[in-house]
């Protein structure tokens, strides 16, 4: 009985050992696709996909830090019927910030994070038809939004990340790298 405790805690202290929680100079890269959208919505989807890095540069009462970093994703739709095609493609590029919450000292390869995010959203409109300009109502803009999200690392730099908020998904997941 004794060893089977002493491996279980042998095991434990081995798989959080080697994580550490987000910190100031911690660099993260998520790459992720994403399900759902609130951009356009007509006819069939290209999968969302999306990149954003967060670096930590300040650490900030309690236990939490600071990140910047920035934005970039993609998607678009295809509508087709009796010989017209219309296309929609959406790129968004932006900066963002978050709060990154340290207080769960005993699971550190957990990250949980909030923030916001002030964007640039490129809509591209194409038609091989004579249909009427909708260009206006389908135009480019400045946007501003929020996002909740949370990182799992499965070794000391690779891990899983999900990310709720506007982008070009409702709902991001993916691949976090740490550096």
């Amino acid at each position: 009985m004794k060893r089977t405790i002493f491996l279980i805690m042998g095991v434990l202290i081995t798989t959080f050992s080697y994580a550490q929680q987000f910190q100031k100079g911690t660099t993260v890269v998520n790459a992720g696709i994403g399900l759902g959208t609130a951009l356009g919505g007509l006819g069939k989807a290209r999968p969302a996909i999306s990149l954003s890095l967060d670096r930590g540069v300040w650490p900030v009462g309690g236990p939490g830090v600071i990140s910047l970093g920035g934005y970039l994703g993609n998607t678009g739709y295809k509508y087709s019927s009796g010989g017209y095609t219309a296309k929609w493609n959406y790129f968004i590029v932006g900066a963002r910030g978050a709060y990154h919450y340290n207080g769960f000292s005993s699971v550190p390869k957990l990250d949980v994070y909030g923030g916001a995010m002030l964007g640039y959203n490129i809509v591209n409109y194409s038609s091989d038809g004579n249909d009427v300009d909708i260009s206006n109502s389908y135009g480019s803009g400045i946007g501003f939004s929020g996002f909740l999200g949370g990182r799992w690392f499965f070794t000391e730099r690779i891990g899983a990340y999900a990310e709720l908020g506007y982008g070009v998904s409702v709902l991001n997941a993916g691949l976090a790298i740490k550096f």
